[in-house]
């Protein structure tokens, strides 16, 4: 892989996890209320509109990224978003990483390794 398809790769990675914990932030607070109070509440706050901007420019790398890469590469190494994720999920908002939820984490990055290795 490339400097460029790898630099896209990470830029993708950075921002589809920026924008899923935006969106979890902008959900979380307890002060939210139910219902239609919730959704105004949360449209307020600069979580979501953080959440949105980073999904808007994660689409762009996306496409540029897969513009360089197979499809089939492409997917299997954006897989590790869900590492990440995981990962800043557990920093962030104290998640719980199960034995379980880690041997995933292992097999996923392993995949990502392989993956990355032959292309």
């Amino acid at each position: 892989m490339g400097s460029l398809a790898t630099l896209l790769w990470l830029v993708n990675v950075v921002l589809d996890t920026g924008g899923q914990l935006a969106f979890k932030a902008a959900a979380s607070d307890p002060q939210d209320g139910e219902g239609l109070q919730r959704w105004k509440h949360m449209f307020g706050r600069p979580w979501l509109w953080l959440g949105i901007a980073c999904y808007v420019l994660e689409f762009v790398a996306w496409i540029a990224f897969l513009s360089l890469v197979p499809l089939s590469q492409g997917v299997l190494l954006g897989s590790i978003n869900i590492v990440a994720l995981m990962v800043a999920g557990r920093i962030l908002f104290r998640e719980r990483l199960t034995p379980l939820r880690v041997t995933g984490m292992l097999l996923v990055s392993a995949g990502v390794a392989v993956v990355g290795a032959g292309t």
